[in-house]
C-alpha cells in the first residue's frame, strides 16, 4: 500500500457514512459521451474500442504468501503495466502488457495496420514469465542496448528479472545470464538511458521491497516500510553501465546512488541543459529524489536544495513535460486525494534559474494549474490530445475497488500512529476483510488551455471507466496523427481509447535513429518553434507508473501552417537543424556522422 497517513484526524470522518456518500456522488456524474460534442467543443474524445480492436485481456493478480491474507488486496495491488514499442519494425506501434498471477501469460499486441491487434507474445517468446517460484512481472521497458536497430527488452518483477534480446523482430532471445542482473528483488521501475553518453544504452532498476524478501515465501512478516513518511527500508537501487558486447557492470554505489527508499517510478531527462540526463525518482512512503548527473562520472542527489525533496506524499508516477511552452522540462509526480479523507495532491514542480551550483529551483504549480487532486493517483501521461500546441495530461487512478458499502479507510488509522516497530510489521496491520480503500474512482484528463491552466473533461470526452487504474501509455496507434491511450487496470481489463481529434489542427512527429549516439535515440531533444511558440520534447526510456509511451514524439500545431524550424540535440552532443519542415507527417531523421 501506498499510504502515508500524516494527519491522524481522519479517524475521526473516514466512516463508512462519509465515504457511501462521496462513492453516491461519483456514480451520478457518470454520463453516457455525445463524442461529436466533445470533439465540437474541446478538440478531440477517446472512444473505448479494446474488444473491437481484438484485446482480450484481464490483469490478474499474484497470490502471495497466506500470512498477508488480511492485506492481500492491498500488497498485491500493483503490477498491471503497459509499455509501448515498434518491435518488428514495421512502422506501426504495438505494445506489451504484463500479468501477475502465478502461470499467467504476459501479452505482446501486435499492431495489424487496420485498427486491430493480435497478441504474438506466445510466438516470439515473451508471454511465459510468471512461473511458480520465478515471481510475478510489474513492467517493462523497451531499448536498443546493443545498437542492431531493434528494441530489446527488460522486463522487471517482484522476483526474477529478465532481459531479451529481440532477434530481427522475430523472436527473442532469454540473456538474463549474461548480466549481472539481481536474482531476486521487488522491483517497480525501470529506464533505459545512456548517463554518461557514450552510444550504449543503461538500464536503471528501482527496488520496492527490500530485495531480500521472497513475498511468496515470507521468513518474517516484517517487511512493511518503516514509516508512512520517512522510510528508506525498502528496496536497493541498481545502475547497470552497458560496456557493449551485450555485457553490463552494476554501478549504483560508484555512481552515488545508494537510496532504499520506496521507490514506485523513474524518469530520466536533461533538466539543466548540460548534456547529460538528470534521474527523478518518485517515492512511496516519502520524499521523492533528484539526482543530477556530474558529466557522466557521478550522481548527486539534490531533493533538498532544489524544492523538490522537502514535502512526503506517496509518490506513484513521474513524467516530464514542458506545459508552458518555454522549454523547461517539469516533473509531474502523482500522489492520493480522497475528498473528505486525504487530501495530498499531485505535484508538478516548474523549475526556476539555476543556482550557483547548477541546480534549479523548483516550484510545485500543480494547485496553480488545476492538476492537483487526480484521486488516488497512479499513472500519468503528458501527451496534446487535440494537437491544439499545448501538453494534456492523462491521469488514471482508483486503488482497491471491492465492496462499494465499506471502506477500509478507518480501521487502517488505528496504525497511523504506531512506532516503526510496529508498522514495520504485517502482522499489525489492521485486516481490509473485503472493504474498499480509494476504489471506484474517476479518471483525470486535464485539458491544457494555452495559459498555464488545465481543465478536467474525462467524463465530457469519453473516459468514463471506474476500474483501478494503474499504467497509461500513449502512442499514435493509427498512423492517423493523434494520441490514444491504452491502460493497464488491477483486476480489470485493458482499456484501449481510440483518439477521435479535429482534423483541422495540424501536427508533426520525429522518429529519431541514433547514429554515435544509441540507436533508440533515448535522450535525444527536439525542440519545434512555430508561430511565435515553442515546445520542448526529450525521447524516453520510460515514465509514468510502469509504462513507456511512444518513442516518436508527437507536436500538436494548431492551425498554424508552417514550422519555423526544428532543433536536434543527440546524446552525443551534436545537434540539428530543421527548416520549415512539413506538416502532418512524421518525419525519420538518422543523427548525422
Amino acid at each position: 500500500m501506498r499510504i502515508p497517513l500524516t494527519l491522524l484526524f481522519i479517524a475521526l470522518i473516514a466512516s463508512p457514512i462519509v465515504y457511501k456518500k462521496i462513492q453516491a456522488r461519483k456514480e451520478a456524474a457518470m454520463t453516457v459521451t455525445d463524442h461529436s460534442a466533445a470533439v465540437s467543443q474541446y478538440g478531440f474524445s477517446f472512444q473505448e474500442s479494446g474488444k473491437a480492436a481484438g484485446i482480450d485481456f484481464k490483469y490478474v493478480p499474484p497470490v502471495l504468501d497466506a500470512k498477508l491474507n488480511h492485506i492481500m488486496p492491498e500488497v498485491a495491488s500493483m503490477g498491471a503495466a503497459i509499455s509501448v514499442v515498434d518491435f518488428d519494425k514495421d512502422g506501426w506501434q504495438d505494445f506489451y502488457i504484463t500479468n501477475g498471477g502465478e502461470g499467467t501469460k504476459n501479452g505482446l499486441y501486435r499492431n495489424m495496420h487496420d485498427g486491430t491487434f493480435k497478441d504474438v507474445a506466445a510466438e516470439v517468446g515473451l508471454a511465459d514469465l510468471n512461473q511458480a517460484g520465478t515471481g510475478a512481472s510489474t513492467g517493462a521497458v523497451w531499448g536498443d542496448y546493443d545498437n542492431d536497430g531493434y528494441e530489446d527488452v527488460f522486463i522487471y518483477k517482484w522476483g526474477r528479472q529478465e532481459l531479451f534480446h529481440n532477434d530481427g523482430g522475430k523472436q527473442f532471445t532469454r540473456v538474463t545470464d549474461a548480466t549481472p542482473l539481481p536474482k531476486w528483488a521487488n522491483v517497480n521501475t525501470a529506464v533505459w538511458f545512456d548517463y554518461d553518453n557514450d552510444g550504449k544504452l543503461d538500464l536503471f532498476v528501482g527496488g520496492y521491497y527490500s530485495e531480500d524478501v521472497d513475498l511468496w515465501h515470507l521468513k518474517t512478516t516484517k517487511i512493511m516500510p518503516e514509516s508512512f513518511e520517512y522510510a528508506s527500508n525498502g528496496g536497493r537501487k541498481y545502475l547497470f553501465h552497458n560496456l557493449g558486447g551485450g555485457k553490463f557492470e552494476e554501478v549504483s554505489e560508484k555512481m552515488g546512488i545508494s537510496s532504499r527508499r520506496w521507490a514506485l517510478a523513474a524518469v530520466t531527462a536533461d533538466t539543466r541543459g548540460t548534456g547529460y540526463p538528470d534521474l527523478f525518482i518518485a517515492n512511496d512512503y516519502g520524499v521523492s529524489e533528484y539526482f543530477v548527473n556530474e558529466g557522466g562520472k557521478h550522481f548527486r542527489e539534490v531533493g533538498k536544495e532544489s524544492g523538490i525533496g522537502f514535502a512526503p506524499k506517496s509518490g506513484m508516477s513521474a513524467a516530464v513535460a514542458d506545459v508552458l511552452n518555454d522549454g523547461r522540462l517539469g516533473f509531474y509526480v502523482s500522489n492520493i486525494s480522497e475528498p473528505g479523507i486525504l487530501i495530498q495532491g499531485n505535484n508538478f514542480w516548474v523549475p526556476g534559474a539555476a543556482k550557483s551550483d547548477g541546480v534549479p529551483k523548483y516550484e510545485n504549480m500543480a494547485n496553480t494549474m488545476g492538476i492537483a487532486l487526480g484521486g488516488w493517483s497512479f499513472g500519468a501521461q503528458f501527451g496534446d490530445f487535440n494537437n491544439d500546441g499545448f501538453q494534456d495530461l492523462y491521469v488514471t487512478n482508483g486503488n482497491v475497488s471491492l465492496d462499494k458499502e465499506h471502506n477500509y479507510w478507518y480501521d487502517f488509522t488505528k496504525i497511523a500512529g504506531g512506532n516503526k516497530t510496529i508498522i514495520n510489521d504485517a502482522a499489525n496491520w489492521p485486516p481490509s476483510t473485503g472493504r474498499s480503500l480509494g476504489g471506484y474512482q474517476q479518471k483525470k484528463i486535464f485539458m491544457n488551455d494555452g495559459s498555464g491552466q488545465f481543465k478536467e473533461v474525462a467524463q465530457a470526452v469519453g473516459v468514463t471507466d471506474i476500474f483501478d487504474g494503474r499504467s497509461v501509455a500513449l502512442a499514435d496507434f493509427g498512423n492517423r496523427g493523434v494520441l490514444d491511450a491504452v491502460v493497464a487496470n488491477q483486476n480489470g481489463p485493458v482499456m484501449f481509447y481510440r483518439n477521435n481529434a479535429v482534423a483541422s489542427n495540424h501536427w508533426i512527429g520525429f522518429d529519431l535513429e541514433g547514429e554515435n549516439s544509441n540507436h533508440s535515440a533515448i535522450g535525444a531533444e527536439v525542440h519545434v518553434f512555430w508561430n511565435g511558440q515553442q515546445q520542448l520534447q526529450e525521447v524516453s526510456g520510460g515514465s509514468g507508473f510502469c509504462a513507456q509511451n511512444d518513442r516518436r514524439l508527437h507536436f500538436g500545431l494548431g492551425k498554424t501552417n508552417t514550422v519555423d524550424r526544428v532543433e536536434i540535440r543527440w546524446p552525443s552532443g551534436k545537434t540539428q537543424t530543421i527548416a520549415t519542415p512539413e506538416l502532418n507527417k512524421v518525419h525519420k531523421i538518422k543523427e548525422l556522422s
